[in-house]
């Protein structure tokens, strides 16, 4: 499996999916770092006062969940064997369950 091998159309939603989940992290680790959401993001989303407290929690979630599917992603788009495609699939299984953890025990 490689993106070359694959339907146009499957490519191309595979690559959507790639920029999504590196926004993501992109997106999670800023907010998580800078302890802060962006004005126009509270604004649009309309946050509650509570959701608005916890920008660590939230954007840490989102950097893991996007870390998660750009792992995922990988052996689609990069050809390699199958043992190191089950191990990737592992590993971004390990952190879509960090992801629920760190959503659920983080309390800030």
């Amino acid at each position: 499996m490689s993106l070359i091998d694959d339907d146009p159309v499957m490519a191309a939603l595979r690559l959507v999916l790639v920029a999504v989940s590196v926004f993501a992290v992109v997106f999670g680790v800023r907010v998580a770092v800078s302890r802060q959401f962006p004005q126009a993001w509270v604004r649009v989303a309309r946050l509650t006062r509570r959701q608005r407290s916890q920008p660590v929690r939230v954007g840490g979630g989102a950097a893991f969940i996007g870390a998660s599917q750009l792992i995922q992603q990988v052996p689609f788009v990069v050809p390699m064997p199958y043992p190191a495609k089950v191990a990737l699939f592992v590993v971004a299984f390990l952190l879509l369950g960090a992801a629920l953890a760190w959503f659920a025990l983080r309390r800030d």
